[in-house]
């Protein structure tokens, strides 16, 4: 019983660090989070406030540029975590059965996952945005085509969109291909083997072997795309600058942003109440995909 106490006395103070380290950097900012949302009417110069109620959960949720936040954040969401673990998932199969260069592809798919957003968010601006000089390299192929030049960066909603869908998948596919083909080239030769002298199709062996060997990956993949994109905001910044409001791509984050330090900030009760809204969501969306996933994902 001795030594099993000095084991366990040893591995918490090996813990001790991180447990320190979690608590000051992330339990108690959520605790003081928690708090500032029911204070109301605080004022940030003096540290009072008026009283303790629900006042800042129920501005935030009628306040316009929230909802619109809300809107913007939930269609990057729904569009962006479905695509691009799909595209990610076909790039990776192919790249499993390419043979010679298969490393340079690997790598030529990886360069954007380690290039600056914001460098990247340029670049997109230059193939997008409508200048006095030129309509972007997308409306020149558009007008090949016979059809009209669009402006993607100050256009129309959707259009808008479209660019920022675009931009975000394109910023999170290599790491998705990276840890798929990873995965794909994990699973045990021995299967396949064995389904090709059944006669198994190379269809029937991806969704009966391929598939439900990765599955873990693919669901890391989605909950960890559900969470990032929630948190989306720099990529929107990269494309419509700052005044996200005024380009109507404000995401939740931003609205956070805006209203601690952009130019309607100082109300840290209202951003501390969006910020528990925008964890409440995270969560929920969390504890739903754990609850289907001990149905479609497969653990050996």
């Amino acid at each position: 019983m001795g030594n099993d106490r000095k084991q366990s006395i040893t591995a918490w103070l090996c813990l001790l660090p991180a447990i320190i380290f979690l608590g000051v950097f992330l339990v108690y900012p959520m605790i003081d989070v928690l708090i500032y949302s029911f204070e109301e009417g605080y004022n940030f110069a003096s540290r009072s406030f008026l009283g303790i109620g629900s006042y800042n959960y129920s501005y935030v949720l009628h306040d316009p540029y929230f909802i619109k936040a809300l809107k913007n954040t939930f269609i990057i969401v729904i569009i962006t975590v479905p695509m691009s673990t799909g595209i990610a998932l076909i790039i990776s199969i192919a790249l499993s059965h390419i043979t010679r260069l298969k490393e340079l592809f690997q790598t030529i798919y990886f360069l954007p996952y380690v290039t600056n957003t914001l460098a990247v968010g340029l670049v997109f601006m230059i193939l997008f945005r409508k200048t006095a000089y030129t309509d972007g390299m997308v409306n020149i192929l558009i007008n090949a085509f016979g059809a009209r030049s669009i402006d993607f960066i100050e256009g129309p909603y959707w259009a808008k969109m479209f660019v920022m869908c675009f931009y975000t998948i394109w910023v999170v596919l290599p790491f998705k291909i990276l840890i798929l083909t990873s995965s794909i080239a994990s699973v045990d030769p021995i299967y396949y083997r064995a389904a090709k002298v059944d006669g198994t199709s190379k269809l029937r062996m991806f969704y009966k072997i391929t598939l439900p060997m990765i599955s873990p990956m693919i669901f890391y993949l989605i909950i960890t795309g559900f969470i990032g994109a929630f948190k989306a905001y720099s990529d929107e910044v990269a494309l419509f600058g700052t005044d996200l409001n005024a380009a109507g791509m404000n995401t939740i984050v931003g609205y956070i942003y805006d209203m601690l330090y952009g130019n309607s900030g100082g109300y840290p009760s209202y951003a501390s109440a969006a910020a528990i809204i925008l964890f409440s969501i995270v969560f929920t969306i969390t504890v739903i995909n754990l609850i289907v996933s001990k149905k479609t994902v497969y653990y050996s």
